[in-house]
């Protein structure tokens, strides 16, 4: 038997993009023919080497990901970037391209869902019918998954503590969803909100979305899986929907990987925009894990309604979230009394273990991000204050492009200069 991955030995990332029609940029439900064009025959899974492509719930969300544990996050930006050119060859074929972002601008989930009909739709339909995935918290709404690995309980515990921490600030840095059903929605990460809601019917499916403390992998599957297969029973009796990825928290232990996997990151607007999102979040959750400023046990005396309550801030305001909780600020090392989110991750960069190998990938994209806000921000800046189907159009059509070119979207300086300013 082959040894676990340890703690920051590897680590994993899933990108998950819109499939849009190319001229009109509606969602285009062809996710199952643009994976038959690529392996030649109909495939809800196809290997690529380093990465590979797959199915999701719905027929117009394409994933692309690491095939396997990457051995760190240097070159998944270009790697990315090569996928993301060669899928858009053969969507062009079929007259559809990938859209970056969180949410799909215009989207009507009750008349544009179309569930992925083949392999595993029995998992689909199941979802389908006890929470009604024709929504944007099903149906619209892109991620970017971060898999981070332990190996024993000793390592979850003090992984799983730090990502709780980290999770509330992840919006600050990637809320790229601040407009759905045609017009801005007076949040930032909307996709986050919707995701919040989702399986409200069975409200301990996602809890608060911050997981609970957990300090072994019995109190976690006793306390948190436990209860959600139980209160899921009476929905699912055959037990169709019984497994780890059921859980829809914020972030998720995969105990069958030996991972956790965080599911906060709204998608960017580019690959190499999505590693710069995750080497910060992996690099401060790496701080934590190793070294927490005030030890293990502060950021455990963190109660999952205290993080809830700063995610619902930055989930609204992004960077410019108002952090005021002296408890929260000492866990994470912050001398400050008082903080924005975007202050806080400067403060948790600058204290970051060691910089990340090959950081000059992404390192442009994260200095965008801090200089001129989240992707969502300025997404609105150049929106203007004008939300027509032709300015959404515009404006989500330099989205696509920007994912093409790999470059920063909607910098403050190239904005400036085209009067899209707010």
């Amino acid at each position: 038997m082959s040894r676990q991955i340890g703690l920051f030995e590897a680590v994993g990332v899933e990108l998950e993009y819109m499939i849009v029609d190319l001229e009109t940029s509606d969602v285009k439900p062809i996710a199952d023919k643009l994976l038959e064009a690529e392996a030649g025959s109909p495939q809800t899974d196809v290997e690529r080497g380093a990465a590979a492509w797959s199915n999701e719930l719905v027929l117009h969300v394409l994933e692309m990901k690491t095939n396997g544990p990457a051995p760190a996050l240097a070159g998944l930006g270009g790697l990315f970037q090569s996928e993301i050119r060669h899928a858009n060859e053969k969507a062009a074929a079929l007259g559809a391209r990938l859209m970056p972002g969180g949410m799909h601008p215009w989207m009507d989930p009750s008349r544009e869902t179309h569930l992925w009909p083949h392999e595993y739709n029995e998992v689909y339909q199941t979802f389908d019918r006890i929470f009604g995935c024709a929504g944007h918290g099903w149906a619209n709404l892109q991620s970017t998954h971060l898999n981070l690995p332990f190996s024993g309980d000793d390592e979850f515990r003090a992984l799983h503590a730090a990502v709780r921490a980290v999770l509330p600030l992840v919006p600050a840095l990637a809320a790229a969803s601040p407009v759905h059903d045609g017009r801005s929605v007076g949040v930032l990460d909307g996709r986050v909100a919707a995701y919040k809601k989702n399986a409200r019917r069975v409200p301990s499916v996602a809890g608060m979305v911050i997981p609970e403390v957990a300090h072994t992998r019995d109190e976690y599957e006793s306390q948190i899986l436990g209860r959600i297969y139980r209160d899921m029973q009476p929905h699912d009796p055959e037990g169709i929907l019984r497994h780890e990825w059921v859980n829809a928290r914020g972030a998720i232990a995969r105990f069958d990987r030996g991972t956790i996997e965080i599911r906060l990151v709204d998608a960017q607007e580019s690959p190499k925009a999505d590693l710069a999102v995750t080497a910060a979040i992996h690099g401060a959750v790496k701080r934590l894990t190793l070294d927490a400023p005030e030890g293990l046990e502060s950021l455990e005396a963190l109660e999952t309604e205290r993080l809830a309550g700063l995610l619902d801030r930055t989930i609204r305001s992004g960077d410019e979230a108002e952090i005021d909780d002296p408890l929260y600020l000492r866990a994470v090392g912050s001398k400050r009394v008082t903080a924005t989110a975007g202050q806080l991750w400067q403060d948790l960069m600058d204290g970051a273990v060691a910089p990340e190998a090959g950081s000059q990938e992404w390192a442009p994209h994260l200095e965008v991000i801090l200089r001129d806000g989240c992707l969502a921000r300025r997404l609105l800046r150049a929106l203007g204050g004008r939300e027509g189907r032709a300015d959404l159009v515009r404006v989500w059509t330099e989205l696509s492009e920007t994912m093409e070119s790999n470059e920063p979207f909607g910098s403050g300086a190239s904005h400036r200069a085209s009067g899209h300013a707010t």
